[in-house]
């Protein structure tokens, strides 16, 4: 399963977050991916120099690639990208509104040249629509889909913490392109997929703007509580630690009450008798729990709930996930040295993933220049 794409060739225009890591899946899985970038590099090699003198957002989304420096003003450089493409199965680019189209690589032009070929465009708000020209960033995307005022607390709203826009568009570009490599297996035919970050985080916003449409009802921040369950969010113990609960359902506030606030009478109390009371009256909820927690160490709280049969973890910091014994980690090369990294998320047969190195800038030019060069050199025997 980890190499269930190889023979599959992509090529990616590629830059930032979103493009690169719906690639990096691809390489994950197998298939050979090669990364145009700039003479000067992906500008994501310069996010930060924190891994190893390596910028933690490109080693963690470039594993597995080429990297091939092309300039493409260049009309010779032009001819290799043109080469690459023809000999691809999916190509895949998320530079600015309408610079592909002006290099002559546009989706449109390249499916009629190549029919059989996958095209994946990511952009911040898509080809069509009033906002379609502008460029767009994981935080302009939150603020625009509203994400931001959903996020933070009665203070304000606030970013979320990780670049989610560019992660879902990712993810969004990574199942749409699976399933047209499925759909080409079965017709013969390529696809043109586009993918905005507003439109996958749009998606994920369906849950408030449902709510909001159908009955007006509007998401508070709510720091970490959870905006529309209740109680569900994070509470202090007497050791000062903070432990993170949730209530579902009607049966789990029954125990809950019962088995961990001990005050059976709550369950059925005015004003807490089901999920949108116990919303309204929130604040004197909180203060009931609260107490109770106060009561209890970190460790005597989560034994509690869990006899309680209710989910629970703690309020980790992020020095804490890197030490978690549940977390996953990677052995991944890198030109500064092998690094330590999360796993990826899917597990297949309980293998361990082994990880293709990280690039370093222009270490696959020459070889691919070469490639091309005897394919056209094949090409040209042939005629």
């Amino acid at each position: 399963m980890q190499h269930s794409l190889e023979g599959i060739t992509v090529v990616a225009v590629e830059q930032a977050v979103a493009a690169p890591y719906a690639s990096s899946r691809l390489a994950d899985a197998g298939a050979r991916v090669i990364k145009i970038e700039r003479p000067e590099g992906d500008f994501a090699r310069n996010y930060d120099k924190l891994v190893r003198g390596q910028s933690a957002y490109f080693v963690w989304l470039n594993r597995g690639k080429e990297s091939v420096c092309l300039d493409l003003r260049l009309e010779a450089d032009r001819s290799v990208l043109d080469t690459l493409i023809a000999n691809a199965d999916v190509f895949i680019q998320n530079l600015k509104p309408g610079s592909i189209e002006k290099l002559g690589f546009g989706s449109a032009d390249l499916r009629k040249r190549f029919p059989r070929l996958i095209t994946c465009d990511i952009s911040g708000f898509g080809e069509t629509g009033p906002y379609s020209h502008l460029k767009a960033y994981d935080l302009i995307v939150q603020a625009e889909t509203g994400l931001c005022a959903i996020t933070g607390n009665q203070q304000g709203p606030a970013r979320v913490g990780v670049s989610v826009c560019d992660i879902s568009a990712g993810m969004t570009a990574h199942s749409a392109i699976l399933q047209a490599l499925y759909h080409r297996e079965v017709t013969g035919d390529g696809t043109s997929i586009q993918v905005s970050l507003f439109d996958a985080l749009a998606d994920w916003m369906n849950v408030p703007v449902l709510q909001n449409d159908y009955s007006g009802y509007h998401t508070v921040r709510a720091g970490v509580k959870h905006p529309s369950l209740a109680p569900y969010g994070a509470y202090r113990c007497a050791d000062g630690k903070e432990v993170v609960f949730s209530v579902q359902n009607d049966r789990e506030w029954v125990n809950f009450c019962e088995k961990f606030l001990k005050r059976t009478e709550l369950t059925r109390a005015p004003g807490f008798s089901d999920n949108m009371e116990r919303l309204g009256n929130r604040v004197q909820l909180d203060e009931i729990i609260a107490l109770r927690f106060s009561e209890l160490s970190c460790h005597e709280a989560m034994q509690e709930l869990e006899a309680a049969g209710l989910a629970y973890g703690r309020l980790n910091e992020v020095a804490d996930v890197s030490g978690h014994p549940h977390v996953r980690r990677v052995t991944v090369g890198t030109p500064e040295g092998n690094i330590e990294t999360i796993a990826p998320a899917a597990i297949f047969n309980a293998e361990r993933p082994s990880l293709r190195p990280v690039p370093a800038l222009g270490a696959h030019t020459q070889t691919v220049r070469e490639e091309v060069l005897g394919r056209l050199r094949d090409r040209a025997a042939s005629a």
